[in-house]
């Protein structure tokens, strides 16, 4: 019976700390830059398509566990239970695995770059990697200014959407440019919701956050915001024939863009049922992302 109450709890921590739906956000880039990439050109290279998705999700564990390892450092994470270095007691050991999985991950883009003959798109990939670490490595940690969401929009939209659509047509597109907007906004959601409920924490440590500087009250009507702005955006897209209608699919997500807002803006002062927003909105990155794609591969 105590190995068994121990256990549960530290499983649970464990999938807190790996936070496999979070990898969403990894995935998302290449499916909906590759489908832009497929409605335009017609061509869909599965090896490109596969190198990019593993290195992807390579270098966003690598993200989350630098993150933690640098969090450590601050102090800011001693009251995260699900933190890996937490869990481990080993900061040294995280430091080293998450090199492993960045150095494996640029593996990756490097067979992509040696399959085109055209080191592109390693050079986009490395600025995409350097603003993953200016977000929380020293001298940087940008994420303790409130920039974090700012370096996770180019990070993940115009620049990771930019390379792999170039990773599959080894060119440029205003239409990839446009949808690499919409995922960019959905995915810093993401990162924004998960300030809410650490806004002691944040303060304690010396982090600006976005939710530090405006409060959680403000920070709702800002999350409402540009959450309700994402719509509108793939319609004006559509209306101005750079989007195919059936991209339109993407408002079927609509059902969990409003639970998110509605979630936050009863919570936002709530820690303790607040702290789930997050994956609220990884389910609204999710769905929009995966029928965004969808439309541009029906259309």
């Amino acid at each position: 019976m105590t190995s068994t109450q121990i256990s549960q709890p530290q499983a649970k921590l464990w999938m807190a700390a790996i936070k496999p739906p979070m990898y969403s956000v990894a995935i998302m880039p290449i499916w909906v830059g590759s489908a832009v990439a497929f409605k335009e050109i017609k061509i869909f290279n599965i090896t490109i398509f596969s190198l990019f998705m593993a290195a992807a999700i390579l270098i966003l564990a690598w993200e989350n566990i630098s993150n933690d390892v640098f969090d450590a450092e601050t102090g800011i994470d001693k009251n995260k239970h699900h933190s890996l270095v937490n869990l481990t007691g080993n900061k040294t050991l995280m430091f080293w695995i998450g090199n492993l999985c960045l150095g494996l991950g640029l593996l990756g883009i490097i067979a992509i770059a040696f399959l085109q003959k055209d080191p592109t798109v390693i050079g986009i990939i490395l600025l995409c990697c350097g603003l993953g670490y200016m977000y929380q490595g020293p001298p940087f940690r940008l994420g303790y200014q409130g920039l974090g969401e700012i370096l996770c929009f180019f990070a993940f939209g115009p620049l990771g959407m930019g390379a792999v659509y170039y990773s599959q047509t080894q060119s440029w597109s205003i239409t990839n440019l446009a949808a690499s907007v919409i995922l960019g906004i959905v995915t810093s959601l993401v990162l924004f919701c998960s300030h809410f409920h650490q806004v002691e924490d944040d303060i304690t440590a010396g982090k600006k956050s976005p939710i530090v500087r405006l409060g959680t009250q403000t920070g709702a009507k800002v999350l409402v915001g540009f959450t309700a702005s994402i719509y509108p955006l793939i319609l004006v897209f559509v209306i101005l024939h750079i989007f195919p209608l059936w991209t339109l699919l993407s408002f079927l997500s609509l059902p969990f863009a409003v639970k998110l807002c509605r979630h936050v803006w009863e919570n936002h002062n709530l820690p303790d049922k607040v702290s789930n927003s997050k994956f609220i909105a990884v389910n609204v990155h999710f769905f929009s992302c995966l029928f965004l794609g969808l439309g541009f591969i029906l259309g």
